[in-house]
């Protein structure tokens, strides 16, 4: 458990959250994407939890040093962040970090993350596979022919913040451009996968983790 610094491909620093498993640096790697609320104590506990599953795990914080509790200044600064500047640019730069001491390395996220996680499958050619929960950015900003890694994503029935017909509509863009992707929809309400909320759904956040983990074995190692 370390604060890291990395570049990103325009040459400027950011800070990340990054936990080794206990095998040590070189195996595979997973960036995991905060949600809205910035790198807080829960997304560094999924970093956590992907390194003692053996994984590398490297948060990069978008925010730059903030974070918060409270959903309108949450918002806010989710206003304030470039979505396309963070995949391209940040999560790019994590993923290219982690691949000067190992081969592989996939993106995960939640949320506001699980969005960037769409974004970066089209925008971080290093990367390997991606895993985005309950989140996509609008439509026209996905160039579908650009996704050349296989997806995996959990997706809310009941989420008022992502429209399951929206989803309906990213589906069919990703099997016109021939994209390998398997989506899964779980009866319950968006963030299900966060312990720390009033959505929490246990039989659903596990199920969801252990298919993340059996893709990511399946593509990463």
């Amino acid at each position: 458990m370390k604060p890291i610094n990395f570049k990103r491909p325009d040459g400027q620093t950011v800070t990340g959250y990054y936990k080794e498993p206990a095998g040590g640096p070189g195996g595979p790697a997973v960036v995991v994407v905060q949600e809205w609320w910035g790198l807080n104590d829960q997304i560094r506990g999924v970093a956590d939890r992907y390194a003692a599953s053996g994984y590398r795990a490297l948060v990069p914080d978008l925010y730059r040093g903030k974070a918060t509790v409270e959903a309108q200044e949450a918002q806010h600064m989710m206003s304030g962040l470039n979505f396309g500047e963070a995949a391209a640019q940040d999560i790019r730069g994590a993923v290219q970090h982690l691949k000067t001491t190992g081969k592989k390395v996939g993106i995960t996220g939640y949320c506001m993350g699980g969005a960037l996680t769409m974004l970066s499958a089209v925008h971080v050619p290093e990367a390997d596979a991606a895993v985005p929960w309950y989140g996509f950015p609008p439509l026209e900003y996905i160039d579908a022919s650009k996704i050349k890694i296989p997806l995996l994503g959990h997706f809310a029935l009941e989420d008022s913040f992502f429209a399951p017909s929206t989803l309906d509509e990213l589906e069919k863009k990703l099997k016109a451009a021939g994209v390998n992707f398997e989506f899964h929809r779980y009866a319950a309400k968006h963030a299900f996968a966060n312990e720390t909320g009033p959505a929490y759904n246990r039989e659903a956040a596990e199920l969801g983790w252990k298919r993340s983990l059996e893709f990511f074995k399946k593509h990463l190692v």
